[in-house]
């Protein structure tokens, strides 16, 4: 696009005419930094014609430039560097199938060593993956590179590339930087402190498509910085999705997968690693990683290549075999390890239930938390199409259901369309349960929901709304993912009754924080002037073992409120 042509025509002058031996591109995910360092590692090993027809301004001196430098370096050494495994045979295996291209440009920092001479260029993409003496598996290979330089510990994959080579284009996202052991801005600020080095921006999101493709980028970084002012947000032409059920998220990515391939489900790190063919001992060939309602799956079997490979749409991706690539649509997973304070209205994590060994030793509690949150915002930017998103805590997945559109597709009940809408006349509200926040408050404004039209036979009453019944705890009478009639409650006995419950010392298994639908059970304590409560209990009502009774009393019952009495399950 012509960001990205401005930004060949910049580096090219830079290279030729200001003399710059190092250039820094930034530009986050999507903007195009791998294609344009694949771009101009072709366009500056080809040997221009010298007599080119209907060449515009641009492409004269784009032309001019590429036969200045084929000039300064006849047999110019050229190599694309890659840090990670994954991405790096990938486009090995591209650059394979390019007239004029070989594998063989596509290498390692440790490969920059191999050749006697320095290189005249080279092009490091995914900089942010260059790696440190740190938290590394193969830390004796990195010494011996290190001593080559005569440095010590403190040598890094950047100061390899600077040593082997007499120029250096980065392309560089620090909000991509996902481990200890990637090289901190720290390292890359000497750089860019020097009026020499040249620094480009890419700006234009060339991956996600619809209208709102720049605005989608700073709402990821906003949603998961706790920034968002509990908005919907909806992009024309990109489906951005969270499921309440992990087995309709999975259904509907089967769908897409068939129709246009290249969708996959990608996890955080909250999962062991049980079926590692090198764990001791070997595991068995049916062991599984995850389990989500009696779908299994094993973590990506292969680290190469692994979105391409045969069986990757049956297995899970991490954050080290999909960094770089391009799907069409993404499965995120938000694992236990992260979560939502509603209290607080912050972003936290559990470093106990983080598994990546290396991603964590010697990272402080706040360093771990940037690397997670980089590690999600990084695996929702994979999608072209669309992202889909399941939340294992129920409070990550309220959050994310006040600020993105929740999957409810199979509703029987017909919407209303908002200009048609006579509330309490041909319609009722319907309430999310989970993105909730005290909007049974505003039962009475239009703007504030989504309106229905309830079945013919029963009547609308300005006291019901509608809310949607998720998980387990009450299947003997509502099933999961039951569309609901409830109405507003007047007081009065509710012993027996299943109801809906507010109060900020519940946390539901299934709802989050906040709310719950029960069955009501209260003990009472009579007076000569009345009766008090002394207990209530909201009792579960599950075929499924491991629910529990809800038990409120003292201050729970300051801190209690029935919201709505259940009708029935509308279906």
């Amino acid at each position: 696009n012509e960001d990205q042509y401005n930004s060949v025509l910049e580096i090219l002058n830079g290279l030729l005419e200001k003399k710059s031996n190092q250039i820094f591109v930034r530009g986050s995910a999507g903007t195009g930094k791998t294609i344009l360092a694949s771009y101009l590692i072709k366009l500056l090993s080809s040997n221009p014609e010298e007599n080119l027809d209907d060449t515009n301004e641009n492409e004269d001196l784009e032309l001019n430039y590429v036969r200045r430098f084929r000039a300064k370096y006849p047999s110019a050494k050229i190599a694309l560097v890659i840090a990670m495994s994954s991405l790096r045979s990938t486009l090995q295996n591209v650059f394979n199938d390019i007239p004029g291209l070989k594998s063989s440009m596509v290498i390692s920092p440790s490969d920059t060593f191999k050749l006697k001479e320095k290189y005249d260029l080279l092009l490091i993409d995914e900089s942010h993956q260059l790696r440190q003496y740190k938290n590394i598996s193969w830390r004796g290979a990195f010494k011996n590179n290190n001593k080559k330089l005569g440095l010590g510990d403190t040598g890094t994959e950047l100061d390899w590339i600077l040593a082997n080579s007499k120029n250096q284009i980065f392309f560089y996202d620090e909000m991509q930087s996902v481990k200890p052991s990637d090289v901190d801005e720290k390292g890359f600020n000497k750089l860019l402190s020097t009026d020499k080095t040249i620094k480009l921006e890419l700006k234009s999101q060339m991956r996600v498509k619809g209208e709102d493709s720049n605005n989608y980028i700073s709402f990821v970084n906003e949603l998961l910085n706790a920034k968002c002012k509990n908005k919907v947000f909806s992009p024309r032409g990109y489906e951005l999705i969270v499921f309440d059920s992990f087995k309709e998220m999975y259904n509907l990515l089967s769908e897409k997968e068939e129709k246009y391939g290249l969708c996959r489900l990608i996890a955080g790190y909250s999962w062991e690693w049980l079926s590692d063919p090198k764990r001791k001992p070997k595991p068995k060939p049916n062991v599984t990683d995850f389990d989500f309602d009696g779908l299994k799956f094993k973590w990506n079997s292969t680290h190469i290549d692994w979105v391409n490979s045969p069986n990757a749409f049956n297995e899970i991706g991490c954050i080290h075999t999909t960094q770089g690539y391009d799907l069409n649509y993404t499965g995120v997973i938000f694992g236990w390890e992260i979560d939502y304070n509603p209290i607080t209205n912050e972003i936290i994590v559990d470093p106990s239930k983080y598994y990546d060994k290396y991603g964590k030793i010697g990272a402080s509690e706040d360093e771990l938390k940037k690397y997670i949150i980089n590690i999600y915002k990084t695996i929702m930017y994979r999608g072209i199409k669309g992202t889909y998103i399941y939340a294992c805590n129920p409070n990550m997945r309220a959050y994310l259901k006040r600020n993105i559109r929740t999957y409810n597709t199979e509703i029987s009940l017909r919407v209303i369309p908002f200009d048609k809408v006579k509330p309490y006349v041909n319609a009722v509200p319907f309430v999310d349960i989970q993105a909730a926040a005290g909007a049974f408050s505003d039962l009475q404004r239009h703007e504030s929901f989504q309106w229905l039209e309830l079945p013919k036979n029963i009547a609308v009453r300005k006291d019901y709304f509608v809310c949607k019944v998720i998980g387990e705890s009450m299947n003997k009478k509502i099933p999961n993912g039951s569309y609901c009639l409830f109405k507003k409650d007047e007081g009065g006995s509710r012993e027996g009754k299943i109801v809906l419950v507010e109060s900020t010392n519940i946390n539901d298994s299934d709802f989050g924080s906040g709310y719950t639908v029960k069955e009501y059970h209260s003990k009472k304590s009579y007076l000569d002037d009345g009766w008090l409560h002394e207990s209530i209990t909201l009792k579960s009502l599950s075929t499924k073992e491991g629910y529990k009774d809800i038990q409120l009393s003292n201050d729970d019952l300051n801190k209690f409120k029935v919201i709505g009495i259940f009708e029935r399950v509308l279906d």
